[in-house]
């Protein structure tokens, strides 16, 4: 069975020593009062959670994933996933960072991506039931009328119920404008919405008593495309006036999707038969309302590779440490056993370090956006709100796009360390790849997220977005440029940021004779931005090591080593692949689209 220890001592690291979040919320007046201790308090109980409750269901809930009554059309969830999320409600984890006007703790958002990235690291499938319910509690919280707020919000925030996002139909997935789902205005002010949706994740299950759909549908005499698109919450029980449930609503799972992984998590095809439900925002306005649902979910999916990505790795790392084969090339290590210990084999610690460095550098990522997540929202000055939200909308599409990507390959890597017990379900290697697989593919694909980033977030902005993070990165080139200890981290990043400018005003111009070259440019764009920001944190951490290590006597001298070993390690074999990908995404669009004879 898979072992788990949170990664406490790197999340404190990069909270504490890189980012120094307790002085970035001394400036939050909502945040005033988080200090050192009280994160450190809540990471630990959080972990305590994730391995004591939650791990010890993933292996089983994979093995035994839901079951569909055809009868009433209820799901049954995984033996213990219930009971384990019942102890979330009454620990206040759903509560953590939601406005304590509905019943929250009012924590910052980077603590409880901290707590999910450790429930994703000890059960992705069951983390996801509670972590959809951010994202209707966050579509709410800014776009609901006073009167659902009031009605829906303390129960996400309690986590009393559970939310979903109903977007998918059977002939569109990310092609929204093509729904046909319908919303037929009622005398009342509610709306009678009839369609089918699928691949609804958490869409029905056993573990609360009602579920909270936001659903995507259009009004009579909509406009045509995206522009007619309005969202409506729909939820499985009618809410009377005193809040108490009142009659089953015609929205059901029709059917569960058969899947290659996250057996435990409850993928549904929902009918909808003529539905009350209410409009939030805008008609005609729901991709709006929905965007902030999306969002919010992007960073939830990088967060469930990083989470993947850290638990594939510590136990690729213990096997490996355990595991005899063969001599090491340059001499017997281990003289007392009848062989070495894999971790000695070059190719054995290239994978290994592989993993590593992903896993910490999206850590990095992961911690440094949601800190501007939290400013984003929070901070008094207005230029710095808004400064932070380019920023975040700049790098969404980066985390959930790179993160994935390389989530799915380090569990991959992970599995090799463990050779043939890799393949086999007791060691829970094979499942680590096969959850991480769908992260690549959900929340919009990630050549979604490519084409997001480079024609809307970059190109679509004139690049103001992508300037601030080359000011940032150019910040860090100025202060330690003539530092020969830094020069191994630096020098390839400075190169890269430089490129940079160039390579977006080239691919701007081509778009402008050809679109097609933004589509064939976009996904090793955003491979090369993915490392850019990576290594920009990459850097910042050997920082942080290095002035820690030169203050003498460190009592955790071993961990800022190994933070510069691994730097060391992700510059010189991991890095180089964003000039590969530069080269790429300069070869045009003909090599790709005057192609119809060899795709005959």
């Amino acid at each position: 069975m898979p072992q788990y220890t949170p990664p406490l001592r790197d999340m404190q690291f990069l909270m504490q020593e890189v980012l120094d979040l307790p002085a970035r919320f001394a400036q939050l007046p909502a945040y005033a009062e988080v200090d050192t201790g009280t994160m450190d308090a809540i990471l630990e109980e959080a972990g305590k959670f994730a391995v004591e409750v939650v791990q010890p269901l993933n292996l089983s809930g994979d093995a035994e994933g839901c079951t569909r009554n055809p009868a009433d059309s209820s799901v049954t969830t995984p033996k213990g996933f219930k009971e384990a999320y019942a102890k979330y409600v009454e620990g206040g984890w759903a509560a953590l960072s939601c406005d304590s006007a509905y019943g929250g703790q009012g924590l910052p958002f980077v603590l409880n991506q901290c707590l999910y990235e450790m429930l994703n690291s000890a059960n992705q499938a069951w983390a996801m039931y509670p972590g959809l319910s951010h994202g209707a509690y966050e579509a709410l919280h800014v776009y609901g009328s006073a009167e659902q707020k009031k009605q829906y919000l303390p129960k996400l925030t309690s986590g009393e119920w559970t939310g979903t996002m109903c977007l998918t139909e059977p002939h569109c997935g990310t092609d929204l404008g093509l729904l046909r789902t319908k919303a037929e205005p009622q005398a009342d002010g509610s709306y009678k919405i009839t369609g089918n949706k699928i691949f609804i994740s958490a869409g029905e299950h056993d573990m609360t008593d009602n579920i909270l759909h936001l659903v995507l549908a259009r009004l009579p005499d909509a406009p045509k495309g995206s522009k007619g698109i309005s969202l409506f919450l729909v939820p499985k029980f009618l809410v009377n006036a005193d809040g108490s449930l009142g009659a089953r609503n015609p929205i059901s799972c029709s059917g569960l999707e058969h899947k290659m992984g996250i057996h435990g998590n409850a993928t549904a095809q929902i009918a909808i038969d003529g539905a009350v439900g209410t409009l939030v925002g805008q008609a005609n306005k729901g991709l709006q309302a929905m965007f902030v649902m999306m969002n919010a979910a992007r960073l939830g999916v990088a967060n469930q590779s990083l989470g993947l990505m850290a638990v594939a790795y510590e136990n690729a790392l213990a096997y490996a440490k355990d595991r005899l084969q063969m001599r090491s090339l340059s001499g017997t290590k281990a003289k007392d056993l009848p062989a070495d210990p894999i971790i000695v084999h070059p190719d054995v610690r290239r994978m290994l370090l592989t993993a590593k460095a992903y896993s910490e550098g999206g850590r990095a990522m992961m911690v440094a956006t949601s800190a501007l997540v939290d400013e984003e929202l929070n901070h008094p000055d207005e230029a710095v709100r808004k400064a932070n939200a380019a920023q975040v909308a700049l790098l969404t599409p980066i985390l959930k796009a790179f993160l994935t990507d390389k989530g799915f390959d380090v569990t991959v890597l992970c599995q090799q360390v463990f050779g043939g017990h890799g393949y086999i379900h007791e060691t829970g290697m094979e499942q680590y790849v096969r959850d991480a697989r769908i992260n690549m593919i959900y929340e919009g694909t990630n050549g979604i997220q490519a084409l997001d980033l480079l024609g809307r977030k970059v190109l679509g902005d004139q690049g103001a977005a992508l300037k601030a993070l080359g000011k940032l990165v150019q910040g860090l080139v100025e202060e330690e440029g003539v530092n020969e200890r830094m020069a191994d981290f630096i020098n390839p990043l400075a190169q890269l940021a430089g490129q940079m400018t160039g390579i977006t005003t080239e691919l701007g111009l081509k778009a402008l004779q050809n679109p097609d070259e933004v589509g064939a440019a976009a996904t090793d764009y955003l491979c090369v931005m993915g490392h850019l920001v990576m290594g920009y944190w990459w850097a910042r951490m050997a920082q942080t090591a290095l002035r820690a290590l030169a203050e003498g006597d460190v009592a955790d001298k071993t961990f800022y080593e190994g933070k510069l070993q691994t730097a060391r390690f992700y510059f010189a074999r991991l890095f180089p692949e964003a000039g590969l990908r530069v080269r790429t995404m300069r070869t045009g669009s003909k090599l790709l689209m005057n192609t119809d004879a060899a795709l005959a």
